[in-house]
């Protein structure tokens, strides 16, 4: 059964070049939720004024991969305990954040944060929120990575980040 779970880490196209790469992920939607206008446009979500976040929607098949599984990943693959930003990346439109969609998938979220709190130092500070309506982001933003890889955003901060992922989590990638 396809589920979807929708979560910010920064940047969508580190965070849906992550996870396009997982079994039992069929599709890794990039788009913007948790703001306050309908349809922002990217140029609008980047000035931090529209409350929206860098998002992507991420459809599952949960006897593949579990929700809690998927989250673990999510806050492994980013820096969990930093406040709206991700690396040079400074706004609240690049907050660690998780939407849920009832209270079962809430408290699957918590104990996924609490697991994952013994890795880091420092408090994780991933926002939790019940679910807001996604909008995509425009076409030039989906897949970025796949279509764009030479490019020199994905060479500098998307290729450690996925050298990383594979390395950690190189059981749960497709074949």
């Amino acid at each position: 059964m396809t589920k979807k779970v929708i979560i910010g880490g920064g940047c969508f196209w580190c965070t849906e070049a992550i996870f396009s790469e997982l079994k039992g992920v069929s599709a890794v939607n990039s788009g913007y939720s948790g703001g306050a206008i309908k349809n922002p446009a990217y140029r609008e979500v980047c000035t931090g004024r529209t409350g929206h976040a860098e998002v992507v929607e991420v459809h599952y098949d949960d006897e593949i991969i579990s929700l809690k599984n998927l989250l673990i990943i999510h806050l492994t693959t980013h820096d969990p305990t930093t406040k709206d930003r991700q690396g040079a990346d400074i706004g609240t439109q690049y907050r660690s954040i998780i939407f849920y969609a009832d209270e079962a998938e809430k408290q699957i979220a918590e104990e996924a944060i609490a697991e994952v709190q013994t890795v880091y130092d420092a408090k994780i500070v991933t926002e939790l929120a019940a679910s807001a309506p996604f909008y995509w982001a425009e076409p030039e933003h989906q897949d970025y990575y796949k279509n764009n890889s030479d490019a020199g955003y994905c060479q500098a901060v998307i290729n450690p980040k996925l050298s990383k992922f594979r390395k950690l989590y190189s059981t749960h990638l497709k074949g």
